[in-house]
């Protein structure tokens, strides 16, 4: 798979994820009017708007990927680390509002504190390094792989 189809790839994923992120808004509106009740109504909200962005992310990850200085397999691992981490942002999301968790800190509750772990492997690691790589390959030559072979 060349990068043309890469992007074509990521790109689809982002719009099905912002697509993803519009439907869950139905999860915040059902929960907000009272039609489900969960310990912590106003995390509900919070799931769409990580879906909406995590989809535009991937759009314009895939919309500047043939910019990279990375080779193809370096593309591969930014593009599937950047799906990983927005996907995976929207759907912890999801799970803790309705487990009404957070998951920002370490509390003993196991519910709370599993939901930390898979934040912080999924989400906050994932998408600083996917960041950064991204902001990083905007340099160089399009020749050089960085991220490896």
């Amino acid at each position: 798979m060349g990068t043309e189809r890469l992007q074509h790839r990521v790109a689809q994923l982002g719009a099905w994820l912002f697509a993803v992120g519009l439907l869950t808004g139905l999860w915040a509106a059902v929960v907000l009017t009272g039609k489900i009740v969960v310990p912590i109504p106003r995390l509900a909200p919070a799931a769409p708007p990580d879906g909406l962005l995590g989809g535009l992310w991937l759009i314009a990850v895939a919309a500047t990927l043939e910019r990279m200085r990375y080779g193809l397999s370096g593309r591969r691992r930014l593009a599937a680390l950047t799906a990983l981490a927005a996907w995976a942002n929207w759907l912890i999301t999801l799970i803790a509002s309705g487990l009404g968790v957070r998951g920002l800190a370490y509390t003993g509750d196991a519910r709370n504190d599993a939901v930390a772990v898979l934040l912080q492997l999924f989400v906050v690691v994932p998408s600083l390094l996917a960041a950064c790589a991204w902001a990083y390959g905007f340099g160089g030559s399009a020749r050089r792989d960085h991220l490896g072979p």
